[in-house]
């Protein structure tokens, strides 16, 4: 089935950028700061996805929440020294961004801070794509909640129906189907099993398949 479209809302990490080895080198840093046994990469790369509260929130021992601020500030503040060590496009992003970016509207809608959000697509060259880059500190909630997408949708002015929101896990989805858009789940990220549970419009394995889905109105 081809979907049509005026506009494109995409997640970050996982969507767009690679980023899992910035963030899991920043979790087990500021987790090991304080005493505190580090994770293995899978194990960290399974709690992304709600932003960086909750991923230190998982990341802590139960009986440790009570470090949660402490340890979310080291996080913070070493991640955005290395925002960038690792973190790249996924194959194809950058090639079909620059295809498309004139046939259709583009944003992003992350749950990672509105700030690292640009400062990554900046350091990659992707920014110039998106009219908009809203974070997880944009509004008063984040995905799953649509309160970002509608947004978007308000300031596109663009209907829901002429967008199709694109990621890797269930919050995008949900999100998406509850402002009323179609969803594009990618398969290659790292939320994708959510998709079993939480099963959108239609899935991606490659970036640059999206464009054989879909069409401009």
């Amino acid at each position: 089935m081809e979907y049509t479209a005026r506009l494109l809302v995409f997640d970050l990490d996982g969507t767009l950028v690679d980023s899992k080895e910035d963030l899991a080198n920043a979790v087990n840093v500021a987790l090991e700061s304080f005493d505190l046994p580090p994770l293995s990469k899978p194990v960290i790369y399974s709690y992304v996805g709600d932003g960086a509260s909750a991923l230190i929130l998982r990341a802590l021992p139960p009986e440790d929440a009570d470090l949660l601020p402490k340890v979310l500030d080291r996080f913070l503040a070493y991640y955005q020294r290395h925002l960038l060590d690792s973190t790249r496009a996924y194959p194809g992003v950058v090639g079909a961004l620059r295809k498309w970016a004139g046939i259709y509207r583009m944003a992003v809608l992350t749950n990672k801070g509105v700030a690292m959000s640009r400062e990554i697509l900046s350091g990659l060259s992707l920014d110039g794509y998106f009219f908009e880059v809203r974070g997880g500190d944009s509004f008063g909630t984040k995905k799953p909640d649509p309160e970002g997408l509608l947004h978007i949708l308000r300031e596109a002015g663009v209907e829901a129906r002429e967008t199709i929101m694109i990621g890797d896990s269930r919050n995008d989805v949900l999100a998406g189907k509850a402002a009323g858009a179609v969803t594009c789940g990618v398969t290659y990220g790292l939320g994708a099993s959510g998709f079993l549970e939480h099963p959108p419009d239609f899935t991606i394995d490659r970036f640059p398949d999206l464009f054989h889905r879909i069409r401009p109105i």
